[in-house]
């Protein structure tokens, strides 16, 4: 039997970029968890050489070490041999679905079917705002009680962004991927990001024919689904100057993507926020609004190199920027790791919150998801957590009643 039966697994050169140097240890998060080998990117890509090179199969032992990693990719930026790990982690993943394909069939259909229907989406949406209504959060599912527990308050939510054009266009047009769970539970997102995208001189639009990204499915070994997925939004994006994503994890799958043709600058919110202020297409607040902490997505800081960026916002609104983690170790969301990984992911969003209440600061700022719902989960209920953007545009508008 061959190692690998599809075209996604790692191949040679990837494998022998990793020179075996340690560097990756003390930035791993799962390594500082267990101190194992096997939960570090050196132990998970000698793994995969010993898949690679036939020495053993991809069984349930293999996916045990490969399910462990958070993806988180910290270990790229600090490796000498330039390894792209997270490329290598996806396409291992992908060899584990389909080679193990009976082994998780509900995020299967999760990722595969659902984040992609708009209609189950907008479905889940209205049954989870319901159930808040009804405080009945606490009697979800003990696997699903974080992300359920760590959720925005859906009642009162603006409507989709979906379908929305408009702005001037002097300074380009902008594609907004509006994304599946950013649509349906962190909207005040996608809303900033058109106001601001628009006052600094774009057109914005939101295309009806876009979906899911493909992230999650991705980061799952869904490749099928994510290429569909891909498929779709390059047809709906592929007319625009910019695309643009709220969420960190969508913007750096993005970066990822094949245009045929043209091809569209795929930018991170924060990103395209700050060199719009940076230009002065965007104004800066001159009153002092007081500290903010601040917290590192992993696809922000790790996979795509934004850092200076989300604090370029956060001054220009007139914050102290406050920092937690000066290495940006992983809060333990991950997507799917808090439902696969539940011990783990509460280990590290516990440390993350200390991070955090250690700074003495209630007012945070994270430009993703994922990280947010962590957050508010391990953190009290007077912290304020939003995207950095929001932060801004809240300051721009009291600037305005002021």
């Amino acid at each position: 039997m061959a190692p690998w039966v599809t075209e996604h697994h790692p191949t040679t050169e990837e494998l022998n970029a990793c020179v075996q140097c340690g560097l990756c240890l003390p930035v791993c998060p799962t390594f500082r968890l267990t101190g194992r080998e096997t939960a570090s990117p050196r132990g998970r890509l000698h793994a995969m050489s010993a898949v690679h090179s036939g020495v053993i199969e991809v069984d349930e032992s293999f996916a045990a070490i490969i399910d462990f990693c958070l993806g988180c990719r910290a270990c790229e930026p600090v490796c000498p041999g330039l390894v792209p790990y997270g490329r290598a982690l996806e396409g291992t993943r992908a060899e584990i679905d389909a080679q193990i394909p009976r082994r998780d069939r509900r995020n299967r259909w999760i990722l595969g079917t659902a984040l992609g229907s708009r209609p189950l989406m907008r479905l889940a949406g209205v049954g989870l705002s319901l159930v808040q209504s009804l405080g009945l959060t606490r009697l979800a599912p003990k696997r699903y009680r974080r992300i359920t527990g760590g959720m925005r308050s859906l009642r009162g939510r603006p409507p989709s962004s979906i379908g929305h054009a408009g702005g001037p266009g002097d300074a380009g047009t902008v594609g907004l991927l509006a994304g599946c769970i950013q649509d349906e539970w962190f909207r005040p997102v996608n809303d900033a990001a058109i106001v601001l995208l628009e006052m600094a001189g774009y057109t914005v639009a939101a295309p009806e024919r876009q979906t899911c990204c493909g992230a999650l499915a991705a980061h799952d070994g869904k490749a099928g689904a994510a290429s569909r997925y891909m498929t779709r939004n390059v047809d709906a994006f592929g007319g625009f100057d910019f695309v643009v994503a709220t969420s960190a994890g969508c913007s750096a799958h993005l970066a990822d993507y094949r245009w045929p043709g043209h091809e569209p600058v795929t930018l991170d919110v924060t990103v395209a926020v700050a060199r719009a202020i940076d230009a002065g297409l965007l104004p800066k607040v001159d009153a002092d609004r007081g500290d903010m902490a601040i917290q590192d997505p992993c696809h922000l800081r790790h996979a795509q190199r934004v850092i200076a960026e989300p604090r370029t916002i956060l001054a220009a609104a007139g914050y102290q920027v406050v920092e937690t983690d000066e290495v940006g170790l992983c809060c333990g969301a991950a997507g799917m790791y808090t439902v696969l990984e539940p011990e783990a992911s509460t280990r590290l969003g516990s440390q993350k919150a200390d991070q955090v209440r250690a700074t003495g600061v209630r007012k945070v700022a994270s430009a993703n998801p994922g990280c947010e719902m962590q957050l508010r989960s391990h953190l009290e209920d007077d912290y304020q957590i939003r995207h950095p953007i929001e932060w801004y545009l809240e300051s721009l508008r009291a600037e305005e009643l002021g």
